[in-house]
Parts: C-alpha cells; sequence; structure tokens
C-alpha cells in the first residue's frame, strides 16, 4: 500500500506493472519530479505497481498523513497540495491520450513535447516499454 510521496531531488526512476508477460512502463520520474503509486495512495489499496530507481538516485519522502496535515495548516498549502493532485490527474489522462494513440510516431512526439530531455535521463529500452513498442521501433522512428 502506498503511504508515501517521493520528490525526486537527483536520479531517475520508473513506475512499472508487472503482467505474466511483460513489464508495462507506467511513468518515469527524474529531479523536480513527484512520483508514487497515485491510486493506491488516495484509496489506501494495494498497489498494482513497482517503483525501480534507473539511476541512483536521492528522493526525499513525505508521509501521506505529514502531507495531508500540511496541506491543511493555512490556504496556501491547501492550494498547493490540490495543484498537486491537478498535475497528477492531468498526466494520467496524457498518459491515456498515449495509450490511445494508433502511430508510434505520434506517441513519440507528444512525450517528447512533455518531456523533452526524456533521452538524456532514461534508458532507451524503459521509453520503448512506456510507448509500448519495441526498442527497435523507437530507435527506428526516433530520428524522423
Amino acid at each position: 500500500m502506498e503511504r508515501n510521496l517521493y520528490f525526486i531531488e537527483a536520479g531517475a526512476v520508473r513506475v512499472f506493472l508487472l503482467t505474466e508477460f511483460e513489464e508495462q512502463t507506467i511513468r518515469f520520474g527524474y529531479k523536480g519530479s513527484f512520483i508514487n503509486s497515485l491510486t493506491s495512495f488516495i484509496n489506501e489499496t494495494p498497489s498494482e505497481f513497482y517503483i525501480e530507481a534507473l539511476r541512483k538516485s536521492t528522493i526525499k519522502i513525505i508521509s501521506k498523513s505529514a502531507l495531508v496535515n500540511m496541506a491543511h495548516e493555512n490556504i496556501e498549502t491547501l492550494k498547493e497540495y490540490a495543484s498537486l493532485l491537478e498535475q497528477s490527474i492531468k498526466q494520467q489522462i496524457e498518459r491515456e491520450i498515449d495509450l490511445l494513440t494508433v502511430s508510434p510516431l505520434e506517441r513519440l512526439k507528444r512525450v517528447l513535447k512533455r518531456s523533452p530531455n526524456l533521452f538524456q535521463e532514461i534508458p532507451l529500452k524503459y521509453i520503448a516499454s512506456y510507448l509500448r513498442m519495441t526498442p527497435e521501433t523507437l530507435s527506428r522512428i526516433r530520428n524522423y
């Protein structure tokens, strides 16, 4: 069960789902981003996701209870908490659109528009998994 929110000060991580056939990368986090298993965090249910460090990382951790207490201290922290949740929801919706986008090239373009430094932060095989394509396909379309 996810009880924490993680802020990545340095390094890179991925969130992935493990099925009987494959590991499917769902999300990345790198310097300056927050990451966790959002559904588990909100609903206090077991998480279906794993979080793995892809590079040596420095991560700050805040518990859900500490975060909620901070959010309720004053109106400004409550606004920041609401903004964080809104940003997470927006990212989830963008990911859903990515998954529904048929063209591998179009999926790549969408991701690079949101995260132009992705290839500097994340190894190619994980980007390919995130985009639901083979590393060979990603290598081929990367230069278009």
